[in-house]
């Protein structure tokens, strides 16, 4: 794994932290996310569930948009922590939107015990962006 010059593990563990306010009350499927800026800040946010399920909205979304509306526009990586014993990847609608702002972030899966990162061009292959919109 390569050398990164910021610290896994306080990443994930702010993840973990962050996992503690979720609001899953319909799937109980309780997810935290750490999204740590170019400038060395950690912005965490966790999942929020509607009884409406299309207005749910994952750890990763709400750490993102938590990020951008303080005006923060560059990131280094996330930290994705969910149920103890499981890696959880980040669905296919939070790999769009991060891959829209961060395209080239790294992406830190924690099953609590032990981590996998991944860079998110990995997981979301052949992404839409905004050349697929044509001339502007």
């Amino acid at each position: 794994m390569k050398k990164t010059k910021y610290d896994e593990q306080k990443l994930i563990e702010a993840a973990r932290q962050a996992r503690k306010f979720a609001h899953a009350r319909y799937s109980h499927f309780q997810v935290g996310a750490a999204l740590l800026t170019k400038d060395g800040r950690i912005i965490t946010g966790s999942n929020v569930e509607s009884s409406s399920y299309g207005l749910t909205i994952c750890a990763e979304r709400v750490a993102l948009t938590k990020a951008l509306s303080e005006g923060i526009e560059q990131f280094e990586a996330i930290a994705i922590a969910a149920r103890d014993g499981m890696f959880t990847p980040p669905c296919g609608a939070c790999r769009q939107l991060l891959f829209d702002y961060a395209p080239d972030i790294d992406v830190i899966l924690s099953n609590g015990h032990e981590f996998q990162k991944f860079k998110l061009k990995e997981l979301l292959p052949h992404a839409f962006d905004d050349s697929s919109l044509g001339e502007k």
